[in-house]
């Protein structure tokens, strides 16, 4: 099967302006060269999911894959047109805001999800008393562990629409949006260092089991790289996110500027 897709148009949101990463406040962010505060990467991320939920319905939350790179960023407020083309069962995706291509990503359908063990994931707490981000912070091969998280209830209504999602299979059958986990590998890195502005720069997911509202979700983490590139320090993590400490959600690559170049000043 091959064809356009019907793009899906949504009203951005910068669900992060009281954030501990400044990156998404808006006077900071200009610093960096940006024009205001950036709408976070994972929920850009969740605005392309969209279009492969709509495709392939509960069969996509259940074992679907997904990538997605970030270009330019996204604005609070600004219209963000998700577009889609498929393809011998691959979808490519393209987020396009203020005439600018802002992220690119494929999402397909495995035949069925592959396996993962568990106990190939080690688990570990978070630190218990956050340092500020520095090299060391994350080192190659380093397993991280995440506070717990779960979104019931009015918190689960909220992120749907937090995120422009009017897909009723979620709210329908008690599910969780996938773009939770995506949070929750963000969350990963600020549970284990104080980070200053910092950067999610892309993702590629693997959904293992569709994830219901008000699981207690958590990430399973390992540090696969850490370097610097034209000034910036970037960290790669390798990780399994568990639901209810038994039941692998997604496996995921992830990838973040956790230590941006700033902007001369001008």
């Amino acid at each position: 099967m091959t064809g356009l897709l019907e793009t899906y148009r949504v009203e951005a949101y910068n669900t992060a302006k009281l954030s501990e990463n400044k990156m998404h406040d808006d006077t900071v962010a200009r610093r960096f060269g940006f024009s205001g505060g950036l709408v976070p990467g994972v929920d850009v991320m969740a605005y392309m999911m969209h279009l492969p939920v709509a495709q392939w319905g509960r069969a996509f939350l259940e074992h679907g894959l997904i990538e997605a790179r970030f270009v330019k960023p996204v604005y609070d407020g600004e219209i963000a047109d998700i577009r889609g083309k498929e393809n011998n069962g691959v979808i490519s995706i393209e987020v396009e805001s203020r005439g600018e291509l802002c992220a690119t990503g494929t999402a397909s359908l495995p035949a069925a999800a592959p396996r993962f063990s568990i106990t190939d994931y080690v688990e570990v707490a978070a630190v218990s008393e956050r340092k500020p981000v520095s090299v060391s912070s994350y080192e190659a091969g380093q397993w991280l562990g995440s506070m717990p998280r779960t979104w019931a209830g009015e918190a689960a209504e909220e992120y749907l629409s937090d995120v422009r999602e009017r897909d009723p299979v979620y709210s329908r059958e008690g599910l969780g949006h996938p773009g939770l986990l995506q949070r929750v590998m963000n969350k990963v890195l600020v549970d284990n260092a104080i980070l200053g502005p910092w950067i999610h720069v892309g993702s590629k997911m693997q959904l293992l089991s569709a994830a219901r509202r008000g699981d207690e979700i958590t990430t399973r983490a390992r540090v696969t790289d850490n370097y610097e590139k034209k000034g910036h320090r970037f960290v790669e993590l390798d990780a399994l996110v568990v639901g209810n400490g038994a039941t692998p959600l997604a496996h995921c690559h992830h990838v973040a500027i956790y230590q941006p170049r700033e902007q001369a000043a001008a």
